[in-house]
């Protein structure tokens, strides 16, 4: 019997309601905390009618963290927190990952006995990764092109247009360096999580960015130099490998291209078992699918694509950096790795996306 594994990566949109923004003050005003829980639980209430449909399947949840983890930042009076991206995204893994385990409530409730269990999770990106040098990834709540430009001057914290909202505001938002994730430490956890029938959450807000520390080689001792002056040592030896001692970076990691990374390693692992199974990926976005000239008065919902279709749009660069190019290169990484298909979507769209109605489905062929 072939098992499916089905990872739903959730995007804010799926947690915190947008922003609003008050025409009084000419600011945006985030939502209360409430709002985030109901926001939520609605979220939930949806995962757990998909669960109860197909019980005995393996299910995954993911989660975005931009606007959370940047009015963390933004609103900090702790001047060593307002500067370490790597401590909020933890910080944003654990409240967001608790508000999403109200998924054991929406399943109980529905008679299916599976526990939602929220794994902090460290995922490796390489310390001369480009990006650190060319910050693309969009964090914090939208402000406008005045507050923006006082707080670029006042705090070095650089702003990129976003876009229009309805009342034709230009909306900006900071933008922090977003490494491609290359390995996620805490996989086997996540995947005992799996074996046991629970629902991991993890990688959350792409996963509490790290590098692996190079050993210095002093006086005969190898020494590991991590953040804050901390370090660790042991006798070197010629007869030792390195030993895996990890760092926190300053930045926020696609949480699409960690999914992508994390079904790809999970399914690898269960098919060297001799499991038979598939793998679906499902990212919810506030947009209802993949389209081209987006926005404009010629946009195109493209339905259904190929993995080469989709190929051939990635490489002429149709898809910008800072939105829809990563989960696009999620998507194709995922269907390269071994999975069956990605479906791009909202997520109160999901009936009518399965039915080819809404949303984008994309296969290998």
């Amino acid at each position: 019997m072939v098992k499916e594994l089905k990872i739903f990566a959730l995007g804010g949109n799926e947690i915190s309601p947008a922003g609003i923004f008050d025409m009084n003050t000419g600011k945006f005003v985030f939502p209360s905390l409430s709002e985030q829980w109901k926001r939520t639980s609605k979220t939930c209430d949806l995962l757990a009618k998909i669960i109860h449909d197909a019980p005995d399947e393996y299910y995954i949840i993911t989660h975005g963290n931009g606007p959370q983890v940047g009015n963390l930042l933004m609103n900090s009076n702790n001047s060593d927190l307002s500067s370490e991206i790597d401590i909020c995204d933890a910080d944003t893994q654990g409240s967001m990952g608790y508000m999403l385990s109200q998924l054991t409530n929406s399943l109980s409730i529905l008679g299916i006995k599976k526990i939602a269990a929220e794994t902090i999770s460290k995922v490796v990106v390489d310390e001369n990764d480009p990006a650190f040098l060319s910050p693309s990834k969009f964090i914090g709540p939208s402000v406008t092109q005045k507050d923006a430009f006082e707080m670029q001057q006042k705090e070095n914290r650089p702003y990129m247009f976003y876009k229009k909202d309805g009342n034709g505001v230009e909306l900006w938002r900071w933008v922090v360096p977003s490494p491609e994730p290359i390995d996620i430490i805490e996989t086997d956890i996540i995947e005992a999580n799996l074996i046991a029938g629970n629902i991991p959450i993890a990688v959350g807000g792409g996963g509490i960015p790290v590098i692996k520390i190079k050993p210095e080689i002093t006086d005969g001792y190898e020494i590991y130099r991590c953040k804050f002056g901390i370090k660790y040592s042991r006798k070197f030896s010629s007869n030792n490998l390195p030993v895996n001692i990890y760092s926190g970076v300053n930045a926020v990691i696609d949480k699409d291209l960690s999914s992508s990374l994390l079904g790809i390693k999970l399914l690898k692992k269960m098919r060297a078992r001799g499991e038979k199974i598939n793998a679906e990926f499902f990212i919810f976005t506030d947009i209802d699918g993949v389209k081209l000239n987006y926005q404009q008065r010629d946009q195109i919902d493209l339905r259904h694509l190929s993995l080469n279709e989709v190929r051939k749009l990635y490489n002429e660069n149709i898809f910008p950096a800072g939105s829809m190019g990563p989960k696009i290169k999620a998507a194709i990484n995922f269907l390269e790795g071994g999975g069956r298909r990605v479906i791009i979507s909202n997520s109160d769209l999901y009936e009518e996306t399965l039915n080819g109605k809404a949303g984008t489905i994309i296969e290998e062929n």
